[in-house]
């Protein structure tokens, strides 16, 4: 019997969390489920899913024989997450509100709310690992790297990964689906959930002018200063993106271009001129970066990793570790620089540090 007798898990009605919640029943612990609502503003079948969700998590608890509770956050996800996301979008940066929802909701509401009711231990359905290691918490990239979500808990303190549970961190998500058919559970083919979280796949850019006032612009090659197009506000593009611009067959590439009609691609972007700026051409100079600086540290032990070592980074999710040196660290922020040219290096999005297997924390670029 584990020393710890009862855990939260958060039922997404996904096949993930509903294989964690059953693992941990199996292991002799005492599982509540727990389903977080936490977006209101357009609570519609089309874009949010959340009405068939809670059928499925109630579905889940009814076969794995859980009783489950459903609380609303979404007061605290508007005020602590969807603010942040629009006033970074508005300052011209782009957010990655997964990071912020995981480390302000998931793992602070969820957890303080948990603990409330007399729990011991949350968990949910990520595919990440934690061990106790000299004295300390430590957050750990997960067996299956297709599926690795250490990246979005780099913010997670020790007092949060003491209290938390991360049963799938040693599986594959074939093995996932294989479990939950076996237990008869529903969604064990169930597809993924993509998206911002919480609020669902939905086109994107008609989301954020919903909330940010439409801005014409001009759309203009950054090597030449020519006039190539126009936009409807710096704030729905970001670093790299290629689609939407609507300018594409536009001859005369610069130097870096591999040929007249490579793709167009946002390379920056001027909030006060409400210019958008393109280069033409994947390799373009100016989408690669050898260096960038980091705020809004946040280190899982506490304490920034040792300078001058190399370990690797991320600077999107989807990225391979890149080497990297940790540089000028203070309370502030930190340089971070590396061994190779990085691609479209976003400012808003997380840069996340592992040394290893082992996440060690990251910030935010500036």
């Amino acid at each position: 019997m584990n020393e710890a007798k009862t855990v939260v898990v958060g039922l997404s009605g996904g096949v993930d969390s509903a294989v964690a919640a059953l693992l941990l029943k199996r292991q002799g612990w005492h599982v509540l489920g727990l389903f977080m609502k936490n977006w209101e503003d357009d609570d519609s079948d089309e874009y949010c899913s959340s009405r068939q969700d809670l059928v499925d998590v109630i579905s889940i608890a009814d076969v794995i024989g859980i009783d489950v509770e459903v609380v609303n956050f979404a007061a605290a996800y508007k005020q602590r997450v969807f603010a942040h996301f629009l006033k970074e979008y508005e300052a011209g940066r782009t957010p990655n509100p997964d990071v912020l929802c995981n480390s302000e909701i998931k793992f602070s509401a969820f957890l303080e709310h948990a603990l409330s009711i007399g729990a011991d231990r949350i968990a949910t359905g990520h595919y990440a690992g934690v061990r106790q290691f000299a004295g300390a918490f430590q957050l750990l990239k997960a067996e299956d790297g297709s599926k690795d979500q250490s990246y979005f808990l780099h913010r997670l303190d020790q007092q949060q990964l003491s209290r938390t549970l991360f049963p799938l961190a040693g599986l594959y998500k074939r093995e996932v689906r294989k479990i939950a058919e076996g237990a008869g559970l529903h969604v064990a083919l169930k597809k993924d959930s993509t998206g911002i979280c919480f609020i669902g796949e939905r086109p994107f850019k008609d989301f954020l002018m919903r909330y940010l006032p439409r801005r014409k612009g001009e759309i203009r090659g950054l090597d030449d200063d020519r006039v190539l197009g126009e936009h409807d506000g710096v704030a729905y593009h970001t670093i790299g993106q290629r689609k939407g611009l609507h300018i594409g067959g536009v001859k005369g590439g610069k130097s870096g271009d591999s040929g007249d009609h490579d793709a167009w691609f946002v390379a920056a972007k001027d909030i006060a001129s409400n210019v958008l700026y393109v280069v033409q051409g994947h390799a373009h100079p100016a989408l690669l970066a050898e260096d960038l600086r980091a705020a809004q540290l946040s280190w899982v032990s506490g304490e920034p990793p040792h300078t001058h070592w190399v370990f690797t980074a991320k600077t999107r999710y989807r990225q391979a570790d890149a080497a990297c040196e940790v540089e000028h660290v203070d309370a502030e922020s930190c340089l971070i620089r590396f061994a190779e040219p990085q691609w479209a290096v976003t400012p808003g999005q997380s840069v996340v540090v592992y040394e290893s297997r082992v996440c060690l924390g990251g910030g935010v670029i500036v």
